[in-house]
């Protein structure tokens, strides 16, 4: 039995695994990062394994998009095998004394590659199957494009490697990926000497056959590390290779062609970071250290003169006012514009606006008034939020959007409303027949985070440098405007407008007032972002006493930026700032000085609460002598008294972690509990207001829609079906006889 074990354990494959885990554990993290995904032990509250359970291509998630998950899989691999070879060749000296030392290299070092995608099958066949309700010949046919891809590609690879000698790459690329020129300049330190070697008595071969060390023919140390050599320049000529590979992805990004699923982007990226580790490992050794403390002190630097800036910008606005001052946001300014005399003079407005629609409705003597808020949640809340409208809308026979005066909200809610009531609009103006069509809500769900995480990985680390051009102005393209262009796309160009484009048909009230919100991450305070002048929701009515220093909690956007032309503020945009969560899409910076930086509408009010409430408030005596009953239609995603499960800390990673993610995990109810208070401020109309909550939910509390850019059609069936909940068949009755 120890003759047996001690066999296994000096077979060259074993000895390779230990090996990862003995050296250089850094190169695993990426392995374990994966399965952490799909596991659902990360970002499962994104839902990130999407990423890779459900890749799309071309709007599809099929044969072609599983086909290049499988491709780029295996150059990821490939990279991780070319790495750890670099990094650890001289250990296994007696594979230069065989043919095709590389590739009995991959084979040898194929367990953590085998264990995943076995791992990887077992989930990804399970998700086609419950989820995404494939039958079984699709989930095969799934699983034959996705391996198809990874044995096309790995054929390729060792294919290159084999005729090597007469590669163009090689001829081209022979001098500068030459290690030992880049080895020559570091500082030669006698700790960089290792004598690890790898005592493996047997090893597989290129032909899956046992074969012994001690039968390979004795060379010279000096000869087998030359041949190795030869291989290492080889192998980074294909870490090249996949990074001009993002660069040409980046460049072209604009082509949906070339857009390849946002798992494969990933991959690609995590490729070449895989290279970056291990270039640095090879070539500093133990001056890894410094090396990395060097780059980490290049990129503060480019950050501080402004050469690399990761955050947005509006498309629309103009950047580059040369004519006018810098519009200044210190709070002596924006107290000096937001002044008394703006607040009546945005305040009349508004009630001329109100008279005009009370014209509209002439029918009735004072019909009900609706003021919906909807709250954030990615696609799943844009969604929900749709077909909450739609439904709603399509019972009262349109009595929902003619009566609506304002919508508002936060992060996907609005992204949803704003599709609704372009919908409706387009109605109006003769270019669709039926805003009730089941085409529009089809097109609320599709796939968001696949651009937005291939702009990630392909434009905005790689190629930051790609320029468009909006309403004539020159622009950096990044992950928001991928995401802006394909919410465009999904939408069949109906989202495709201005801010101005809306100035008109809200004024004269044959459309609902929407408000777009962002949170000012530099001081807390509310970007309103709207076609109509709304001064008189920048700050609570009490402030127009305290002339000396009003609290200003709110900047309306279209006034403060009134010499950047912001009516040409694409509407994509302004939904994008108002989605902007973190990480997932980049901070926008605004136009002034010092800047602003937008983040999501959420940080502040993930309801729209907040902003509904302050409307009513300013116009209460309007709204009491004009209109009945006064509807607060909420449509929110989660539910809105749920008691959520107790934290136990049972583990001591809980109780070192469970304390700072206490803000995050409870935002909602936080907020919610906050905001009853606000409620029960409403003054004497409190027996015409009534509070009306549609909210998701999930057939399963575990299985409910994560809150990311993406859907899975189970989730979508879930969404929908949540309309016919018993709480919601409530509140829509109660909704319709209110109308009435």
């Amino acid at each position: 039995m120890l003759n047996f074990i001690n066999k296994i354990y000096r077979f060259l494959p074993v000895q390779l695994l230990l090996l990862h885990f003995r050296k250089y554990q850094l190169l695993l993290f990426f392995w374990v990062l994966l399965i952490a995904t799909l596991s659902g032990n990360f970002a499962a509250h994104f839902g990130a394994s999407t990423l890779f359970l459900a890749p799309e291509y071309l709007g599809e998630i099929n044969f072609v998009s599983m086909f290049f998950l499988g491709s780029t899989m295996a150059i990821f691999i490939m990279s991780w095998n070319i790495t750890t070879f670099i990094i650890h060749s001289h250990r296994v000296p007696f594979l230069g004394a065989t043919r095709h030392a590389f590739l009995k290299y991959c084979i040898n070092n194929a367990i953590i590659p085998l264990a995943f995608l076995i791992f990887y099958s077992v989930i990804s066949i399970r998700f086609q199957y419950v989820d995404e309700h494939a039958s079984i010949f699709g989930t095969i046919l799934m699983q034959l494009g996705f391996y198809s891809g990874l044995v096309l590609f790995l054929f390729f690879s060792f294919a290159y490697f084999f005729r090597v000698d007469r590669d163009l790459f090689k001829a081209v690329l022979s001098t500068i990926t030459n290690p030992s020129v880049i080895r020559g300049i570091i500082p030669y330190d006698s700790l960089d000497v290792e004598f690890d070697m790898i005592r493996a008595n047997t090893f597989l071969s290129e032909t899956l056959h046992l074969e012994r060390t001690g039968d390979l023919e004795n060379y010279h140390p000096r000869l087998l590390s030359a041949v190795l050599r030869r291989h290492h320049r080889n192998a980074i000529t294909a870490t090249i290779f996949a990074l001009l590979l993002l660069f040409v992805l980046g460049a072209f990004s604009e082509h949906p062609r070339l857009r390849i699923p946002a798992g494969g982007s990933f991959l690609l990226l995590f490729t070449v970071m895989t290279g970056l580790v291990g270039a640095m490992k090879y070539f500093l050794k133990t001056w890894e250290l410094m090396g990395w403390v060097f780059i980490v002190l290049l990129l503060s630097i480019m950050v501080h003169w402004k050469i690399f800036d990761l955050r947005s910008i509006a498309y629309g606005l103009d950047y580059k006012t040369k004519q006018l001052p810098v519009t200044s946001y210190e709070y002596d300014s924006v107290k000096h514009f937001f002044n008394e005399a703006r607040y009546v003079q945005d305040e009349q407005k508004g009630l001329d606006r109100l008279n005009q629609w009370r014209t509209k409705l002439s029918t009735e003597t004072k019909p009900p008034l609706v003021i919906i808020s909807v709250s954030g949640g990615g696609t799943r809340a844009a969604y929900w939020t749709f077909a909450a409208l739609q439904r709603l809308d399509s019972l009262c026979k349109g009595k929902i959007f003619s009566n609506t005066v304002l919508m508002t909200g936060a992060s996907g809610g609005m992204i949803g409303a704003a599709y609704w009531r372009s919908i409706h609009m387009a109605a109006m103006q003769g270019k669709i027949s039926n805003p009730y069509n089941s085409r529009y809500q089809a097109n609320i769900g599709k796939d968001l985070l696949n651009a937005i995480i291939f702009s990630f990985a392909c434009v905005d680390i790689i190629s930051p440098f790609n320029k468009i051009s909006v309403s004539g102005r020159i622009y950096t393209k990044d992950r928001g405007y991928s995401m802006e262009e394909e919410l465009i796309r999904n939408t069949e160009g109906v989202l495709d407008a201005k801010l101005g484009d809306f100035q008109k048909p809200e004024a004269e009230g044959t459309i609902p007032q929407m408000i777009i919100n962002g949170t000012i991450i530099d001081d807390g305070r509310r970007l309103m972002m709207s076609a109509q002048p709304i001064a008189f929701l920048t700050q609570p009515a009490y402030a127009l006493r305290d002339t000396a220093n009003p609290p200003i909690d709110a900047i309306d956007f279209a006034s403060f930026f009134a010499h950047q032309q912001p009516f040409n503020l694409r509407l994509s945009t302004a939904l994008r700032m108002n989605a902007t969560f973190p990480y997932i899409l980049p901070v926008v910076k605004m136009p002034c000085k010092p800047q602003m930086n937008i983040m999501d509408a959420g940080l502040r009010d993930n309801f729209g609460t907040e902003v509904a409430l302050r409307y009513f408030f300013v116009f209460r005596k309007w709204m009491a002598e004009n209109v009945g009953n006064i509807i607060f239609l909420q449509i929110r995603d989660t539910r809105e008294n749920e008691v959520l499960p107790s934290t136990e800390e049972s583990s001591l990673g809980a109780m070192l972690i469970d304390p700072l993610t206490v803000i995050e995990n409870k935002w909602e109810p936080f907020q919610s509990y906050a905001q009853g208070y606000i409620k029960d401020m409403t003054p004497e109309l409190s027996n015409r207001v009534h509070f009306i909550t549609l909210s998701y939910f999930p057939k399963e509390i575990k299985k409910s829609a994560a809150l990311n850019f993406h859907l899975t059609s189970r989730e979508k069936q879930d969404l929908l079906q949540s309309l016919y909940n018993p709480t919601n068949e409530a509140a829509i009755k109660t909704t319709l006889e209110l109308l009435q």
